[in-house]
């Protein structure tokens, strides 16, 4: 264990190979999935003016509890022109502006109106200022209402909209170029003889990255020669170079001497969390090189843990890393050796379940699993009504 680094150095590692990358800005429509790259301020107030929040009458509240004499009507976007005198009312609407001279709305459930006639029908009069939101009461011109590095949300998104914005501050879309090694690949959908393996990592990671603002590079399947290796990521113009397989010792791995060769600087390599242990990670002049492991599983693990926070990092986010929660445990788990272990679990009545089996190579339980339980090294055993930390995966 002493040549590996726990997952929590090497997240912090990773981050420091580079800055977030350049500030660009794009129409509400068109920020979904990012994150503010500057202060999004309030341009306006809202609300502008006092408006009813609910249908009845403007009314003055300082004079006996009626009865009044309606004259006029407010309603949003058609606010009454004048003012209301001692003993007058306005009809009013949700979202209108308050007419001026009113303080207070009688909402219609407690009126009773014959002609221009307006009196009680409730128990007695609203309290003063009832049912009126006032000027500023969600935000006022110059406050500060989304912080840089926060995901731009539909709400958010929304909020700048009435505070009005057209367009936000975000990161340029991050250039991801993916590369899947060894020769016993063959492309999704084509014939395999035995001992041959339709790819999967690439599908899988265009899956992941699918809903964030990235540009894809497919560089396919490369071959186990270092020449081809080494030729293919000396190329790549990208922010971020994902491969997958090839990242091990054995005398077929070659990837990382086919990064150094073309330039990269590895900043660490094994880390102590499973699966997931021979990944890598460096920079190849302004390109930060994440080199995967091959097996499926710890590929996903590893894309979850180390390039999807990097591109959330890369696009501003003040916090990139996955949000982990607190669950119950539906069954037992023992003590946990000197690695992370992340273990593919389903939610159910009794609380989070592992499966039986974690083969890293099981893209099937994967697929069945709806969560990873999180076991820190050397923790002791784990009994059913337990608390855990999980990472939701679906």
């Amino acid at each position: 264990m002493a040549d590996m680094i726990s997952l929590a150095e090497a997240q912090e590692r990773l981050f420091a190979l580079a800055d977030p990358v350049s500030v660009e800005h794009v129409p509400l429509r068109d920020a979904a999935g990012r994150w503010a790259a500057a202060p999004v301020v309030a341009l306006r107030t809202q609300p502008e003016l006092p408006l009813s929040a609910m249908d009845g009458y403007a009314i003055r509240f300082a004079e006996p509890p009626g009865p009044w004499r309606v004259i006029g009507e407010s309603a949003a976007g058609r606010p009454f022109a004048g003012s209301v005198a001692p003993g007058e009312a306005v009809r009013i609407f949700t979202g209108a502006a308050m007419p001026d001279g009113a303080d207070t709305i009688l909402v219609q459930e407690e009126a009773a109106r014959q002609g221009d006639t307006l009196s009680l029908d409730g128990e007695g009069p609203p309290a003063h200022g009832a049912h009126v939101r006032v000027a500023g009461l969600d935000f006022t011109q110059g406050e500060t209402l989304i912080a840089p590095g926060l995901p731009l949300t539909p709400a958010r998104i929304a909020l700048a909209a009435i505070a009005g914005h057209a367009t936000l501050p975000v990161r340029r879309r991050i250039r991801i170029a993916i590369a899947a090694t060894g020769d016993e690949l063959r492309a999704a959908g084509e014939p395999v003889s035995p001992g041959e393996l339709p790819e999967s990592n690439g599908a899988m990671l265009t899956a992941l990255l699918g809903a964030l603002p990235v540009e894809l590079i497919d560089l396919g399947i490369l071959p186990d020669r270092i020449d081809a290796l080494t030729a293919a990521f000396a190329a790549v113009d990208a922010d971020l170079l994902v491969t997958t397989g090839g990242a091990s010792v054995g005398d077929h791995d070659l990837v990382r001497p086919a990064l150094a060769a073309a330039g990269t600087e590895i900043d660490f390599w094994r880390i102590a969390m499973r699966p997931g242990k021979p990944m890598m990670a460096g920079r190849m002049r302004d390109t930060v090189v994440l080199g995967l492991p091959g097996n499926p599983v710890s590929a996903h693990v590893t894309a979850l843990l180390f390039v999807l926070p990097m591109v959330a990092y890369l696009c501003g986010a003040s916090d990139p890393l996955p949000r982990r929660r607190t669950a119950i445990l539906g069954a037992a788990l023992p003590a946990n050796g000197p690695r992370a272990d992340h273990i593919r679990a389903v939610h159910s009545d009794r609380g989070v379940v592992p499966a039986d089996r974690q083969d890293s190579s099981m893209l099937r339980i994967l697929a069945a699993s709806d969560c990873l339980i999180i076991r820190a090294p050397h923790v002791p055993a784990a009994a059913p009504g337990d608390s855990v930390e999980i990472l939701d995966i679906s």
